[in-house]
């Protein structure tokens, strides 16, 4: 990445980090906000449920020989 895209970057992060914690740090109209962790547990099995996919479609859809580098 050049420069001014981490700059940018930068920026947004900070921007981002100001909103969480001054404007919407009272903001809670979800129910699972209210759940201790959930971000934490909702983030790992959205990668467990990616990893069985992307095993699923390995073996089912991307059909390959055994031998498709050996040629």
């Amino acid at each position: 990445m050049k420069t001014w895209q981490w700059i940018l970057l930068g920026v947004l992060l900070l921007i981002t980090l100001v909103l969480e914690f001054t404007v919407l740090a009272d903001y809670d109209s979800h129910w699972w906000n209210a759940v201790p962790a959930f971000y934490a547990i909702w983030g790992f099995a959205c990668t467990v449920v990616l990893v069985y996919a992307g095993k699923f479609i390995s073996k089912n859809i991307v059909k390959r020989d055994p031998d498709y580098y050996d040629r």
